[in-house]
């Protein structure tokens, strides 16, 4: 049988993503772990599939004009879908290249009629010079919808919070590619020997500016490493380096990581905690624990023990007090979106209210668990006022044992507190911030 090609392969994994409803960044590392693919082509993938993801809004809306709504299967529409975002988004393949390999992969997965389908769609949209210019109607908020395929309601929520300009930033942040980020292990290195090291297989690899013990790579399988395997580093995005060191744990401490899988920052914090104290890292879902004991193995951390339990009910356990929590809280991710472009197509705004209320009820059932003193940080990777700022302030407003540590500013890097607002005590990076995640991070205090 015929090795696949990039397209092929891309193909696979948007049909997989469309059809299962499973997270693309998932199925892309599914994809590239059993492939044996050049990093060249590894690379065209990995654009291939979150950009035609992140791009189908403006997509349809140009397939709409030569479709007009006829039935199409999944597959012919995510390979006009791949197709047309070749033509549109990536200059440096020819557009007649572009065409026949669709037409040959129609071809294959069909017959010579959807093939001759596929090549009419797509020679119109060439034959259309003003199509890209068209698409949009309406007011600012319509036209960004439609120009930067995010759902309209999402576009319209985030100019009332952030402002038309500041959305348009965000909005062309999330449909920017993803860099790799990874944290240095270390416990077994440092980050300019692995700098050192990491540079002899990758050309482009660079300090973080987000946190000390971050690298940014771009491109390559940083996980396929002998390195990684070594266990001298994790693959971990730079806005998420920030949760653990502003727990603020030191050696010998009892900590709390009440939403832990798959790991990166319990890891971090056993790391800042120097392998010295106990970590119980719990989820609710057995083979999620499974994966943190495995994580905490590689990077050689003996601190942490993982339990399966739902946060909600981690008062029942009788695991005690603690001095720091961690409620990394599940949200609808929309600081994520480059990662999960999918993630912005199925939510909606009843997702986020009811989201809102399960991460209030966490945060008031692990809070009952920190010891007079201690510190807890509630922190999400999404940038919705309701998942973050409202529910720190609804939660102090009534548990007047807690209290807003508005110090968590100072402990950030100057390259971070420079570039973020925090007058408010919060810490919200916005995607377009450093080229990372949008991460919310708060710090809570409970009175002595």
């Amino acid at each position: 049988m015929a090795k696949k090609g990039a397209r092929d392969i891309a193909l696979d994994v948007l049909n997989r993503v469309e059809e299962h409803q499973s997270y693309s960044n998932l199925e892309l590392k599914h994809v590239l772990d059993r492939e044996e693919l050049r990093a060249p082509d590894a690379g065209l993938v990995t654009e291939l599939v979150y950009g035609t993801i992140q791009r189908r809004l403006t997509l349809d809306t140009a397939l709409d004009r030569f479709i007009r709504g006829k039935k199409v299967q999944t597959w012919v529409k995510n390979l006009l879908r791949l197709s047309l975002y070749q033509i549109r988004f990536l200059d440096r393949i020819p557009d007649r290249a572009v065409v026949h390999e669709a037409v040959e992969i129609a071809k294959r997965r069909g017959h010579q009629g959807i093939a001759s389908m596929v090549n009419g769609v797509l020679r119109n949209a060439l034959r259309s010079p003003d199509l890209w210019d068209k698409l949009g109607s309406g007011d600012d908020a319509a036209r960004l919808s439609i120009e930067q395929s995010h759902p309209e309601w999402l576009v319209r929520r985030w100019a009332g919070q952030y402002g038309i300009e500041e959305t348009r930033r965000i909005l062309e942040s999330n449909n920017r590619p993803p860099r790799t980020s990874i944290r240095v292990n270390t416990l077994k290195s440092t980050r300019d020997e692995l700098l050192g090291k990491l540079r002899e297989q990758f050309s482009a690899v660079e300090p973080s500016v987000v946190s000390p013990d971050g690298l940014v790579m771009e491109g390559g399988h940083a996980a396929g490493t002998e390195w990684f395997r070594q266990g001298l580093f994790t693959v971990q995005d730079e806005s998420s380096m920030l949760v653990a060191p502003a727990l603020a744990a030191d050696p010998g401490m009892r900590v709390l990581d009440a939403c832990a899988a798959p790991g990166g920052k319990t890891t971090h914090i056993a790391a800042l905690m120097q392998n010295r104290g106990e970590i119980i890292a719990s989820d609710v879902h057995p083979h999620k624990r499974d994966l943190i004991a495995q994580n905490a193995k590689r990077l050689g951390i003996t601190i942490i023990e993982p339990i399966v339990s739902d946060a909600l009910h981690l008062g029942e356990k009788k695991l005690g007090t603690f001095d720091r929590i961690l409620l990394d809280a599940p949200c609808t991710g929309f600081g994520v979106i480059r990662r999960k472009p999918e993630l912005k197509w199925n939510k909606t705004p009843d997702d986020v209210k009811a989201i809102a209320e399960l991460q209030y009820k966490l945060l008031e059932s692990v809070a009952a668990l920190l010891a007079p003193g201690g510190l807890l940080v509630y922190s999400t990777c999404t940038i919705e006022p309701e998942e973050n700022q409202l529910i720190v302030q609804r939660f102090v407003k009534n548990h007047p044992a807690f209290e807003l540590d508005r110090t968590l500013a100072d402990d950030l890097p100057a390259s971070v507190r420079d570039k973020i607002d925090t007058t408010e005590g919060f810490v919200q990076v916005l995607p377009h911030h450093f080229e990372s995640d949008g991460f919310f991070i708060a710090r809570l205090k409970r009175k002595a």
